[in-house]
């Protein structure tokens, strides 16, 4: 159900656009807005996996012989899946909306990378924990305080428990978590101008990080397209947002940090050193449901090469070829126990 405020601004916009109370954003001579919000019902909770996947082929060059690498090329795989359920619990339709957010199960694996660790991914740890934030209609974020005391939680049990030959921290999935948790609606929030709409071929940027197994320090340029408005059998709007991605240097000081003191990685991208980005392109695509105001399905993927060092600059620069894929899914929005489906308010 839209909120007074979402159908307030809707007519506001069909005002100034041009457009019919019913405006899809498809018709019009591409003249036709359509409002783009983020809505919430008290109590009903929202159920999203995230699923992200990354090989990385580790190329150690012409001739290369080392104790980690069996030949030409190594070939790791990291991959990560969590159920969070998301809880509207104080709804402001004039403010913004206090959600509270559960990791109800986090499973991470490592294929050949860390074949004798010790410890489960640190992500693993996620499972049960919760935290809230507030986020307004356009998908902006205004407190994510507990979750970055959550991401700096998860990054304490990266580490081996036994310090007697200092911190040395195991491969993890944090960052990934992260890249799904610390931009929910990111294409939405990132319209410049949100009261206005957006029309058919519209392109606006933002920015997006980039989770990797080594620290890299860098980011993806995003560039979004809203590509066409589809009409559900249910007669629900759904927008199709495109994306697409460059490199960007270096990462925003505000992203959170899930460690904070000096340490030693363990594994092959510990090893390594001096790792520089060559090049990163990808794409992905959203479908959004504009009656709802809920994301029903994203995905991306891309593509990075990257440079990197053996210690002391001795023999060849070995290259690694990284492809990770990322997937956010609304699993079912649960209604609260007792309390009907409220009537759609007409707000398109």
């Amino acid at each position: 159900m839209k909120s007074v405020k979402f159908f307030l601004v809707i007519i506001t916009v069909s005002v100034i656009a041009g457009c019919a109370p019913g405006g899809g954003g498809g018709g019009g001579g591409g003249e036709s807005r359509t409002l783009l919000t983020v809505d919430f019902q008290k109590d009903q909770t929202l159920k999203y996996t995230f699923a992200s996947k990354r090989t990385m082929d580790v190329d150690w060059g012409q001739g290369q012989k080392t104790t980690r690498s069996r030949g030409k090329v190594n070939q790791f795989i990291d991959s990560m899946r969590l159920t969070i359920s998301y809880t509207p619990t104080d709804v402001d339709p004039y403010g913004l909306t206090t959600i509270k957010a559960l990791c109800e199960q986090a499973w991470a694996h490592h294929a050949e990378s860390i074949r004798n660790q010790s410890q489960p991914d640190a992500v693993q740890s996620l499972t049960g924990k919760t935290w809230t934030f507030t986020v307004d209609a356009t998908g902006k974020t205004a407190d994510n305080n507990e979750l970055r005391d959550v991401i700096r939680e998860a990054g304490k049990n990266a580490f081996r428990a036994d310090t007697s030959r200092g911190l040395i921290k195991e491969p993890d999935m944090i960052y990934d978590f992260i890249a799904s948790q610390w931009f929910l609606w990111d294409s939405i929030s990132s319209i410049k101008k949100p009261a206005e709409g957006v029309r058919i071929g519209d392109m606006w940027k933002s920015l997006l990080s980039v989770p990797s197994p080594m620290f890299l320090f860098t980011g993806r340029d995003v560039n979004y397209t809203l590509a066409e408005i589809r009409q559900e059998p249910n007669n629900d709007k759904v927008a199709v947002i495109n994306s697409s991605y460059s490199p960007f240097h270096p990462t925003p000081s505000e992203w959170p940090l899930p460690y904070t003191d000096r340490f030693m990685m363990s594994g092959t991208f510990g090893f390594l050193r001096n790792y520089k980005v060559l090049d990163l392109k990808g794409s992905g695509q959203e479908f959004f449901n504009i009656d709802k105001g809920q994301i029903k399905r994203s995905e991306q993927q891309w593509e990075m090469n990257v440079s990197a060092s053996l210690p002391l600059e001795l023999g060849p620069k070995p290259t690694i070829n990284i492809k990770q894929s990322m997937t956010m899914e609304l699993v079912e929005p649960i209604l609260p126990k007792n309390n009907p489906a409220p009537a759609k308010t007409q707000g398109h």
